[in-house]
């Protein structure tokens, strides 16, 4: 009798209070989760030359830096409610680039410069509501430059000649904090934002080629990254 006597608001808050309490449990078993990211990646004080500013992305320049789309795959296993922990692999597509004139000889020479991180990270989410989770987290591994220098000028060869590209890498490690948000759309599948920055180490001297076409990057680097994830969930 005195449920039926209850007032329907009363009903409609406890049946709320323990949807959301049966969604934390379900998020709380361990499960894995593997994301796909697309976004891009922000060098602030890192321009591509001396003549070339802001990147190349489809919509304006960014800064003063460069900027070029970045996409990525990340692999999560969570054990606890509030930790997970994962390993990535993120690269750029489509490479600023621009026309030099470089090394001994004087030929135009057209430049790009890609970015590969291969690493790990750990991520603490503070913040549950309803189907929405907020997260901190901090990540690191290995960065790898690869800048290409290609011939533009000459009549076109058969490769047996030589080739008309020259690339070279450098190789570095990074480390960086993230914060972001996921939106779990259902049961299975996850979609969210994610912010990072990352500071790189790289070796101090630049490497040459023989006609001395150089690497653009030495030395310590800042990058920050914006990303749209889209996953899926997969419980243990």
């Amino acid at each position: 009798m005195m449920a039926l006597l209850a007032p329907t608001s009363a009903l409609a808050d406890d049946d709320k209070e323990k949807s959301d309490s049966s969604w934390m449990r379900y998020i709380a078993r361990k499960h894995t989760l593997a994301l796909m990211e697309a976004g891009i990646i922000v060098l602030p004080n890192a321009p591509i030359s001396q003549s070339t500013y802001g990147g190349d992305i489809p919509f304006t320049p960014v800064g003063q830096g460069d900027a070029t789309i970045q996409l990525g795959i990340h692999i999560f296993y969570r054990p606890f409610r509030d930790w997970a922990f994962g390993a990535n692999f993120l690269f750029d597509p489509k490479p600023t680039s621009d026309t030099e004139y470089g090394g001994l000889s004087g030929l135009q020479r057209l430049h790009t410069r890609a970015y590969f991180f291969i690493g790990g990270e750990a991520r603490y989410i503070p913040l549950h509501w309803r189907s929405f989770e907020g997260f901190v987290g901090a990540q690191t591994g290995v960065v790898i430059v690869a800048d290409r220098f290609t011939t533009e000028a000459g009549i076109a060869k058969p490769a047996i000649f030589g080739d008309r590209e020259y690339s070279l890498s450098t190789e570095g490690f990074f480390v960086g904090a993230q914060i972001g948000v996921d939106w779990y759309i259902s049961d299975r599948v996850v979609a969210g934002l994610v912010t990072r920055y990352n500071h790189w180490v790289l070796p101090e001297q630049p490497k040459c080629s023989p006609i001395l076409d150089c690497t653009t990057l030495t030395g310590g680097v800042d990058s920050i990254d914006f990303g749209f994830t889209l996953g899926y969930r997969i419980s243990l």
